[in-house]
């Protein structure tokens, strides 16, 4: 039977980390043959260096870290007889939002950004792997925001674009655009790096600016 500490072995020698699983029911919106979904991220802070020596990042074409996944995880599926979903493609898209919260690692932060009890407000998504089998699951942790007394994450945006229980996208977009939104810009969004928990995760900051500025097109 497949072990969840082999196969959290066999994700960082991928350069990915097993963020969270659960057992889907049928109103999950997983694949009717899923026993298991594991939901995968980037292993900080040693993948943004390792992007960047593979043949998806050097080779000049749009969406490398997209593709990078997809190379990575359709294989790793092949392997195991899984099967790899993805949050980029569709639409139809799948549904990441809500399995993150059924792993019960993952909640909804005050400002409304998911929050994972190691990744803090850094956790991202590479894919996901629909496993065939049931395996064992760790018991899940608590929410970090749970015991966060000062949840800096409320007030740390320059221009309160997580106020008011929804997202001002275009405030936030406006900010980046103009030199007083750099810091945001090219070392991530100040509200996720504000979170005590981000902090200790090791994301690199040209990683998040990398993906601010893809944000921003």
């Amino acid at each position: 039977m497949t072990r969840y500490s082999d196969l959290a072995n066999d994700a960082k020698t991928r350069h990915l980390t097993i963020l969270g699983g659960f057992h889907p029911t049928n109103e999950d919106g997983a694949p009717a043959s899923c026993g298991t979904m594991l939901l995968l991220g980037p292993d900080e802070p040693a993948f943004w260096p390792y992007l960047h020596t593979t043949p998806e990042w050097q080779d000049g074409q749009p969406d490398p870290i997209d593709r990078w996944s997809t190379r990575v995880l359709d294989a790793w599926a092949k392997d195991l007889g899984a099967q790899a979903l993805y949050p980029f493609t569709g639409p139809p898209y799948h549904p990441f939002f809500s399995w993150a919260l059924l792993t019960k690692r993952i909640k909804a932060s005050p400002i409304m950004f998911l929050v994972h009890d190691e990744a803090g407000l850094f956790v991202s998504f590479r894919g996901a792997l629909a496993l065939p089998e049931k395996i064992d699951l760790p018991e899940p942790f608590e929410s970090p925001c749970d015991t966060c007394a000062t949840q800096p994450c409320r007030t740390a945006c320059p221009v309160d674009a997580l106020s008011g229980g929804q997202y001002d996208v275009s405030g936030c977009k406006s900010h980046l655009a103009v030199e007083a939104g750099t810091p945001c810009l090219t070392g991530g969004c100040l509200a996720r790096r504000a979170c005590p928990v981000s902090q200790s995760w090791g994301r690199i900051p040209e990683h998040s600016g990398y993906h601010m500025s893809r944000f921003l097109e």
